[in-house]
């Protein structure tokens, strides 16, 4: 397998993105779900169960899958406890509450032009 040049225009164009904060922050909330899954979490604590209820048109592995992504990425906390039957929770992290304003702003961006539409 042979190496990408350090001067090629992919790895340049990759230095680029890499060193855009907007591209890290769509990066970090990016993708189908991860948006849905931290409107509904708000400011409440979640089971998976609920979850998996709230989202029942998607598969348990691709819930499971973004729950991971979101909880490495920081956005959310996932609390395990210890009984029978197993309880886990979800709940946004402080530093995902720091984009409720953001999200609301883009909410509300995304009805006004669906509205005009």
């Amino acid at each position: 397998m042979t190496t990408r040049k350090k001067n090629s225009t992919y790895t340049r164009n990759e230095q680029c993105i890499i060193n855009c904060d907007l591209t890290y922050a769509v990066q970090k909330i990016g993708g189908r779900w991860k948006l849905l899954l931290l409107d509904k979490l708000g400011d409440k604590k979640l089971r998976f169960n609920e979850l998996k209820k709230e989202f029942s048109y998607m598969s348990e592995r691709m819930l499971s899958l973004q729950l991971k992504s979101m909880e490495q990425d920081g956005l959310i906390k996932r609390s395990a406890y210890a009984e029978t039957p197993p309880r886990v929770e979800y709940e946004m992290t402080e530093l995902a509450r720091e984009l409720a304003p953001i999200l609301d702003q883009l909410r509300n961006w995304g009805r006004k032009q669906r509205e005009s539409v």
